[in-house]
């Protein structure tokens, strides 16, 4: 009989011991401040007591025995310190994106000049971190753009809810820039370039090549006199009308007259370009002429159409 007695008594203490209040080891705060239910489990009717503002966004906070001792008390929870218990409070947060702030800053000095091509560089410049998930809005003030000196100043004001406004001075360069085509691939000298083979980028107009071809339409069609590695940036110079007439290959010489047009075997004493000259040997004559590149293979002798 004892020992039932002593079993019951051991099974109405047990509820009673798992609502007794005590740390959590580690805790996600979401808010901007710290409440008791956020250190302690069970924390019962004073789980929404503020005890201080939480961490900065990405950081942590370390409350040690001692001090949970003392909130323990002060809010009247039956907790003691068995060891050396702590609780982590840890505030996700996301470091604020290069690309918004970049937004910002365009809106800002659109008024003052800058042009949408225009690359902005902010050397040095360390996001700050911002609340996970949280509204965050950004506002520039007193922004002054120097063209000349491609130079620009301003202060950024980043309202992020939970947390109270930050300012950051910032300084950095706004540089006009300038199209320019580079290979997309490897390229081999002799190709002839397609809207695949080319990729339109933009640089400070300071670091154009001279020569550089910017526009697409430029290049499609010519053929490369040299090779170019992926990502080189593409010459005119180095651009060329393709070969049809190879130097030695054999062509049909076509010879026009009015109402006929007679044909014969030749062969090319050099290379040529569409509409491009060539001396082509008569193969059964031997005799040498003047011909125009009309096709591969193909050239046409007589006057120009």
């Amino acid at each position: 009989m004892r020992y039932l007695l002593f079993v019951l008594a051991l099974l109405a203490a047990a509820p009673l011991r798992a609502e007794q209040p005590g740390p959590r080891p580690f805790a996600v705060v979401q808010d901007a401040v710290v409440r008791l239910s956020d250190l302690f489990e069970n924390a019962g009717p004073r789980a929404d007591v503020v005890l201080g503002p939480a961490p900065a966004p990405g950081a942590r906070l370390v409350v040690e025995a001692p001090q949970l001792q003392a909130i323990a008390r002060a809010n009247g929870l039956d907790w003691r310190p068995m060891g050396a218990e702590r609780v982590v409070l840890e505030r996700p947060g996301r470091a604020l994106s290069h690309d918004e702030v970049l937004l910002a800053l365009r809106a800002a000095l659109r008024g003052q000049g800058l042009e949408d091509e225009d690359e902005i560089e902010l050397p040095g410049f360390a996001p700050p971190m911002v609340p996970e998930g949280g509204f965050v809005q950004l506002a520039v003030e007193g922004a002054v753009l120097d063209l000349a000196g491609a130079r620009f100043v301003a202060t950024l004001a980043i309202m992020a809810e939970g947390t109270p406004t930050q300012r950051l001075r910032l300084a950095g360069r706004a540089l006009r820039t300038a199209p320019m085509l580079v290979a997309a691939r490897r390229l081999t000298a002799g190709e002839v370039l397609d809207a695949e083979d080319v990729r339109l980028i933009r640089v400070p107009a300071s670091r154009l090549r001279p020569g550089a071809a910017q526009a697409t339409e430029a290049v499609l069609g010519q053929a490369l006199r040299r090779p170019a590695a992926a990502e080189q940036p593409l010459l005119l110079a180095d651009l060329a009308q393709p070969m049809l007439i190879e130097r030695g290959q054999t062509v049909t010489m076509l010879y026009e007259i009015p109402g006929m047009t007679l044909s014969a075997q030749g062969r090319a004493m050099a290379a040529a370009p569409r509409g491009g000259t060539v001396p082509v040997m008569n193969l059964s004559s031997r005799t040498v002429v003047q011909a125009e590149a009309v096709a591969r293979g193909r050239v046409r002798v007589g006057p120009p159409r």
